[in-house]
This record gives C-alpha cells, structure tokens and sequence, in this order.
C-alpha cells in the first residue's frame, strides 16, 4: 500500500474545509471525507493522492510515523525519468464496432494519457505497450487507432509503430529523444505474451530479451491487467527497476483505503456473475469488518433460492444454463453464518410482456424474467446507505442495458453521490452504468477501470502484476532518484 502523505493545518482550515488544493498535483479537486485516530483524511480525486491532516502532530513526529509505514513497491515518485527510456504497460483495451471497424474512446484511454503525458512532461523517452482483444476475435487488431486517441488526450504525439521487437520498433526506440512517446503494436500478436508463466520464466519471453536492453525502467500502469500473468506484465520487473504508475496506484489506494476505513462499510453487489460475489464475500467475512453487504443482480436469486424460495421456471432455468445453481451450496453456508450481515431484497422486478412488473418476494414465484430489485427494496438499501462511512458497488443490481430495468442501479448509484461517505465504484459494468446514467465519475471517490483484477484483489488473491513490482523493489531496493538505474541483463 503507497504511503499516506502528512500536511499539517490548522483546526479551523479542517473544521472550514478550506483544504481546496492538492499539495502533489495541484488540483482543486480534493474531498474532506473522514476521521482517523489522529486526524482527518483528505482524497484528491484527480491524482489518487490521501493525506492525512494533523492539527497537534509535529512534523517530525509525522515523517516518524511515516518512515515506520511498509513501502511494498515503487511509484513514479522514487524514479528520475529524465532522459531515461521507459517503458509503460497500459491497458487500453476497449469496446469495438465491427460493423464501422472502429474502436470506442473509453476512461481507460483518457486515464492512461495522463499517465503518458506525465512521463513526457518529465522528459522521459516513453515505450507505450499495450494490447486490444483475444487472437480469434474481431477485436483482435492494431493499435493504430489506440495511438490517435492517446495522442488526443495526452495532448501530445504519440505515434505508432507498427512493430513490437523486430529492427523498426528497436531502431525507434535507440532514436527516442527527451519528452517523445511511441506506441509499439499489440503485444499479444506475440505468440509467448499469453502463455502462462512464473516472473523469472517470463522473463526470457521474446518481448523483454528484446527491450529491456533498450530500457532504464518499466513502469506497470494497467491495474486492469495486473490479474494476468503475462510477459508484457511481469517478466520486466526481473530484469528493470520497475513501478506502479499513476493508474496502478489510485486503483490499489482506493482498493486498499476501501478495506481499512473505520465505521459501517456497505458492499453491494450484484452483476450476471454470482460467483464473482461470493469470491468476495467468502475473503471479507473472514476479516473483523464492520460489513453489510447488500444483495441484488443474479446473486439475490441464488440467496433466496437458498432460503427455500421459488422464484420462478424461467428465472431458475437461466441460472441453471449459466451452472450457478451450483453455488447454492457456498450461499447457504455464507447466508447460515453469517445471516446479519447479508441484506437480500424485499421486492423484485420482472418482465411480462416487455413491461416492468414488481412483485414481494413473499409472493414468489412469478411468471417472467427477474430483471431488478424492487421500490421497496430501494427505499431500504438508501436508508442503509446512508449510515456508512465506506461504500463499495460491485456490479449493477439489475439488467440496466433495458431502460425499464435500470432504475434500481440508477437510483443507489445517485444515493451514494448525496452522503459523506468514500465510494469505490467496480469497472465493467458498474462503470459503463454510470456513464450511461451521465452520472459524472467525480461524484464518487474513485470508479475503477478495472474488472476482473478488481474482483480478485477483493477475493483476496495475489495479483501477478503486484507481485510482480514487490518482487522488483526487493531486488533493486537500492534504487534512489540521484542514482542511476540498475539493470540485469
């Protein structure tokens, strides 16, 4: 977890709220949100940056404080990139039109610019790697388009080479001069970037025998990717001094922040993946957390199917084709134990005749497609909301691709935006819902841009990439922005 950053005020600046400008980045975008033990915590909603506002600590007692905390791994902030090459994974994979042959701008391409033109504006020599779609799929395609969009936000060129490790990608990189930035083609073309290997096998993967000679530092920027064990991923970080980007480091502040905050944290999840949630559930309820978690989407389905309710032929058959009628057994043993802290839905909705019906779950089972938790249901999950200090929503909580079916994500999502409370939306769906909505991201402390790294750092697994950059900072621990790189070849 990156290391709180201390700034003292008075008691009237916190009681006034007048800390309106971020002491990393500059951005008047910050947000006064909760108490600690010594203090009060502040977010920057632009950088990812916490600070910590300590009114009767010195300055001295604060860099004790913080030279105790455990660095796991490099950021941008421990690097001199100036005239250094960089490499920079990002993952700007995003939705395609097939039919118009054409990629979908996205937050990912938008967040990772920033990234980009922070490297740039350092006058870094910047290698962006990066990947769109599966081998097989239509998807599957240059990153020509990529580039454009990348320049677009960046507001600086970053041309594309339509290469990856043969003699133009090489030569391009060696003429690289101070503040340039090149985007290499798909790295998953290569054939040994998907296989899965350990760190020290990927290692000698095509893509890094190749560039890390070229390079002083990598630098993982895609959090979204950090789930995958792949070359472009983690074999860096055996051979380059290696960091977490500006992406990379919101995604995991925000993850880590959502975990230890004091006072009532609400989950609230939902989804067409039930086993995603309960990957979660089984993690958290482990821990000594002060937890509700608030239930719709399929997984509600499965809950009350545990609970000996029917709820209906066409509903039951959907979950059976998709097998989560295999995950009744792990929900009732959760719902057994734990039954205080596992809220389900009072009413539903479904579909009769392309029309949204609502029905009491006491009066199930109905006729019809369950699509959405009912007004009732509503009502309550915002009376719950408003009594938290922490809020993390996982998956939309009905079919919101159907305007009649989005009202219960809708409604939650614009509930979370009016209380005081830190708010971590999931990428996926959860964030293509609030775009929908035009729910502007600011509102809530962070939206993720990741899926399934998300879901696995909450299911309490280790992410490759992560482990990737802690086992680069125990190898280069010597590392310091005077110095120059060390490199292992």
């Amino acid at each position: 977890m990156k290391l709180l950053r201390y700034q003292k005020h008075s008691i009237d600046e916190m009681s006034e709220g007048r800390i309106k400008v971020c002491p990393k980045c500059g951005s008047a975008d910050t947000v006064l949100y909760m108490g600690s033990l010594t203090g009060m915590r502040y977010r920057c909603k632009n950088c990812g940056y916490i600070g910590v506002l300590f009114p009767e600590v010195s300055l001295e007692d604060i860099e004790k404080m913080e030279s105790k905390m455990k660095k796991e791994f490099y950021t941008l902030d421990d690097l001199d990139v100036s005239n250094k090459t960089v490499l920079i994974r990002v993952d700007v994979n995003t939705p395609y039109d097939e039919k118009k042959k054409r990629i979908i701008d996205s937050e990912r391409i938008k967040e990772h610019a920033k990234s980009i033109r922070e490297l740039i504006d350092k006058k870094a020599k910047v290698v962006v790697l990066a990947h769109q779609g599966r081998k097989g799929n239509p998807d599957f395609i240059h990153l020509d388009q990529h580039a454009e969009l990348l320049s677009k936000h960046a507001g600086k060129k970053i041309k594309f080479i339509n290469d990856i490790i043969g003699k133009k990608a090489r030569e391009t990189i060696k003429s690289l001069k101070e503040g340039e930035a090149i985007l290499l083609d798909n790295v998953r073309f290569l054939k040994d970037e998907t296989e899965k290997k350990s760190i020290e096998e990927h290692s000698n993967s095509r893509i890094v025998k190749v560039l890390s000679p070229l390079a002083d530092y990598f630098i993982l920027d895609g959090f979204s990717v950090a789930h995958r064990a792949h070359a472009s991923v983690i074999g860096f970080s055996e051979v380059l001094p290696s960091a977490a980007g500006r992406v990379m480091e919101k995604e995991v502040n925000s993850l880590s922040e959502a975990l230890t905050l004091r006072g009532v944290t609400i989950f609230i999840l939902g989804g067409a993946k039930p086993d995603d949630c309960l990957a979660i559930m089984e993690n958290l309820l482990k821990k000594k957390l002060n937890i509700k978690f608030l239930i719709g989407g399929l997984l509600a389905q499965v809950f009350l199917l545990t609970k000996g309710f029917k709820i209906g032929d066409e509903s039951e058959f959907f979950l059976k084709k998709k097998g989560y009628l295999n995950l009744i057994r792990k929900a009732k043993k959760l719902m057994q134990n734990h039954s205080r802290k596992i809220i389900l839905p009072d009413d539903l909705a479904y579909e009769l005749r392309g029309k949204r019906k609502e029905i009491l779950v006491k009066d199930l089972p109905v006729d019809g497609l369950i699509m959405d938790i009912g007004k009732n249901t509503i009502k309550k999950y915002k009376k719950l909301i408003k009594k938290a200090k922490c809020i993390v929503f996982k998956g939309t909580l009905g079919v919101y691709e159907k305007p009649e079916f989005i009202q219960g994500t809708e409604k939650i999502l614009k509930a979370i935006t009016k209380t005081k409370a830190f708010s971590l939306i999931g990428g996926g769906d959860t964030g293509e819902a609030v775009d929908k909505l035009k729910i502007p991201r600011k509102k809530f402390s962070y939206v993720s841009l990741a899926g399934g790294a998300f879901i696995s750092f909450l299911s309490g697994k280790k992410l490759p990439g992560i482990e990737a950059l802690k086992a680069s900072y125990n190898k280069f621990k010597n590392i310091s922005r005077a110095s120059q790189p060390q490199k292992l070849h």
